[in-house]
């Protein structure tokens, strides 16, 4: 049963995501699906949800650095780069670093390195801190239809099948954030 929380339910909306569910939250500019990257069984769920190939990988959300940086082979990064991206951070620029032993491999997919990002939107912010560290992040959509903008489309678009949805703002983002790679500075998602 689709269970919907507010800004003051995000205990158990965390105690949720900790107990093997799926929740849809809101981000910059869409609904995102997360769950524990360290959950097998709960991103297969979540995959399953999207009905999206396990091969494409999904980035992680976070409120501050320290929740995603054991994920970062940071020995591969040059301090310049790192640095830069701190100065984004909080934002909404997602980067692809170079991914540590921490990343599970369903996580990845079948990329070779992690796309990261440190929210500055605070209701997606808050449910990271309130679950105490990164969180799967990916488009509450099934493939090939059009990223939900409201917590009624996330309902419409999965029903009981998804456990819950924080029912919050989106942030004033019009589209999706920018994803670059952190090495080469390529623009990977405008």
């Amino acid at each position: 049963m689709l269970q919907r929380f507010t800004l003051a339910d995000l205990d158990a909306a965390a105690a949720l995501l900790h107990g093997g569910g799926v929740l849809a939250y809101p981000t910059e500019a869409v609904f995102g699906l997360g769950c524990d990257p360290h959950d097998r069984v709960a991103f297969e769920r979540l995959f399953a949800l999207k009905q999206r190939p396990p091969t494409q990988g999904v980035l992680l959300i976070a409120a501050d650095f320290g929740q995603v940086e054991r994920y970062i082979d940071r020995a591969s990064v040059p301090e310049a780069m790192l640095q830069q991206v701190l100065a984004s951070w909080p934002g909404p620029y997602t980067w692809i670093f170079p991914r540590s032993a921490e990343v599970p491999d369903w996580v990845a997919g079948n990329h070779a390195g992690i796309a990261l990002r440190v929210t500055a939107h605070e209701p997606a912010a808050a449910l990271c801190r309130a679950y105490g560290g990164a969180l799967v992040s990916t488009s509450a959509n099934p493939h090939g239809q059009p990223p939900a903008r409201a917590a009624e489309q996330v309902a419409d678009y999965f029903g009981d099948a998804l456990d819950g949805v924080l029912e919050a703002p989106l942030g004033g983002q019009r589209s999706p954030t920018v994803i670059r790679d952190v090495l080469s500075g390529a623009i990977i998602r405008g």
